[in-house]
């Protein structure tokens, strides 16, 4: 048995051109490949002065929504959080005080959000599952960071701006987004 295969192995040899002993029609192979690609357009962009764009569909980065006098939607009910499957949502919800009616439109509210975006993955069960439209994806993607607890986005972060502090901010957050009523 061992002759055999000693056999077929002398067999499936070729012996070699003299082209492909030196190698050199091999190396002109590579250098016509390489030209030909030299001018064709390039899929690289210089990222910051130019932006790319993503399809309307995009889900990058979540926002905490406000209504338009500038209170906070989020009603602590942890529905996005229960359906998160990932589950990178963690909140505490308090009740409101008399005095904070032009902060939180509910009597409920999230006193503590945080997103772990090393876990999210961007599915967008969140923003489904929210009855108050307290909570969608953007279309900004999740900036990169050189630690873990920069991956963790609190409420501070995820807010939209004021819509009557800072309007232009306001709407470049909500995007191609329609606000709705609830």
């Amino acid at each position: 048995m061992h002759a055999l295969t000693n056999r077929s192995k002398l067999v499936d040899r070729k012996p070699m051109t003299a082209l492909e002993r030196i190698y050199l029609w091999n190396i002109l192979k590579g250098m016509m490949i390489t030209f030909r690609h030299i001018f064709k357009k390039k899929a690289t962009i210089q990222y910051p002065e130019q932006k790319r764009s993503f399809s309307a569909v995009f889900r990058g980065l979540q926002i905490l929504n406000r209504d338009e006098e500038g209170r906070e939607r989020c009603t602590a009910c942890g529905l996005c959080a229960v359906a998160c499957p990932a589950e990178a949502i963690t909140m505490e919800g308090a009740e409101r005080l008399p005095t904070e009616e032009h902060l939180y439109r509910e009597e409920k509210y999230a006193a503590k959000y945080e997103i772990n975006m090393l876990r999210c993955i961007f599915c967008g069960l969140c923003e489904e599952a929210c009855p108050k439209d307290a909570i969608y994806l953007s279309q900004t993607f999740a900036p990169a960071n050189y630690s873990r607890e920069g991956f963790i986005y609190k409420k501070e972060d995820l807010l939209i701006p004021h819509p009557k502090e800072n309007p232009e901010a306001y709407a470049k957050a909500l995007g191609e987004r329609k606000v709705k009523n609830n």
